[in-house]
């Protein structure tokens, strides 16, 4: 009777002070504070210099045209190598608690200096790239504008990266819309399925601006969940024993773009997804009216991706691909 009465209170428009309660919160548009910096991160974003084969970026995984990922399983890199977990968005990546699934890496400057080096990613190493890039004059011009003296480290090449990457937020979604008074922006669909979200439980872990992301939790809390994957999660950043399994809870905003689902990619279909962490997360099983209204809500929570103007990237000068200095530049 209570969720009803609430229900139908929305419904009708009526303005209750449960707005500011709610515990999800709002996704405010970015600051841009340096926007010299934030314009070399994106050029460094989408550079594939950076990688030894020079054919991948950041943005191979990390795919800004799409949802912020590659909409696969598993990530390809270097050498068509298969990566070893599915690649998380990097849209609203600022408000995580820390980066990866595992949270190894503490901040976005600590993730970008990360699959530069990684024999699955990038293949390259810090001291390729930044030799790299100093041998470019554009570079050395930029960085310098920015940092001042000193040249080119691998601590201004990642903190570049994250500036830019901290722009990356997805605001005014529906559910924003709702979030700050708009009773129109929600379908009765849509705020049935956000009240089942926080019926049931879903609400424990995903909450807050980025609706997840700020918590790790066990895969598999009442029911193991069964994966091919060999990823043990925390365990491997931690090596306690409790941490098997547990991962960094996603975020799920903009959830509808960012197929396939869970660390291991294994799910496709949104609906899917939502009956199996209902079944093994919080032990229930979901009517199809249940689940379908979920979905109704979590598509609410697509918000405007930022548009994106692709950066001109520096050329490399003559002198930097003499005959076989390519080579050894890849094999130091």
């Amino acid at each position: 009777m209570k969720s009803n009465l609430f229900l139908s209170l929305l419904v009708s428009g009526f303005s209750l002070s449960v707005f500011a309660q709610e515990p999800i919160q709002v996704i405010e548009p970015a600051k841009i504070g340096n926007a010299a910096k934030v314009e070399l991160g994106k050029k460094l974003f989408f550079d594939p210099r950076l990688s030894k084969s020079g054919i991948i970026s950041c943005n191979s995984c990390h795919n800004l045209a799409s949802s912020g990922t590659d909409n696969l399983p598993t990530s390809i890199g270097h050498g068509w190598a298969e990566g070893p977990i599915n690649s998380p968005t990097v849209f609203n990546a600022s408000y995580n608690l820390a980066q990866f699934w595992d949270g190894r890496a503490a901040d976005l400057k600590e993730q970008a200096g990360g699959p530069i080096v990684a024999e699955v990613e990038m293949a390259s190493s810090h001291d390729i790239v930044v030799k790299t890039l100093a041998g470019i004059p554009q570079y050395q011009q930029e960085f310098s504008a920015v940092y001042g003296k000193g040249g080119i480290d691998i601590d201004k090449v990642t903190d570049a990266i994250a500036a830019f990457e901290t722009t990356l937020v997805t605001p005014n979604s529906d559910f924003d819309l709702w979030l700050k008074g708009d009773n129109k922006a929600l379908s009765a669909q849509q705020l049935r399925g956000y009240q089942t979200f926080k019926e049931i439980g879903c609400i424990a872990c995903h909450n807050g601006p980025a609706v997840g992301a700020n918590s790790y939790q066990k895969m598999g809390v009442v029911k193991p969940y069964v994966t091919k994957n060999k990823s043990l999660g925390r365990y491997g950043v931690t090596a306690r024993d409790g941490d098997k399994h547990v991962f960094k809870v996603p975020t799920l905003r903009n959830i509808e773009l960012t197929a396939p689902y869970f660390h291991d990619g294994a799910v496709w279909d949104l609906a899917e997804a939502v009956n199996v962490m209902a079944e093994i997360q919080l032990g229930k099983t979901l009517t199809a009216q249940q689940s379908s209204d979920i979905v109704a809500f979590l598509k609410t929570l697509t918000g405007e991706r930022p548009q994106i103007v692709l950066p001109l990237l520096p050329p490399s000068p003559d002198t930097m691909f003499k005959a076989g200095e390519e080579v050894e530049l890849a094999e130091e």
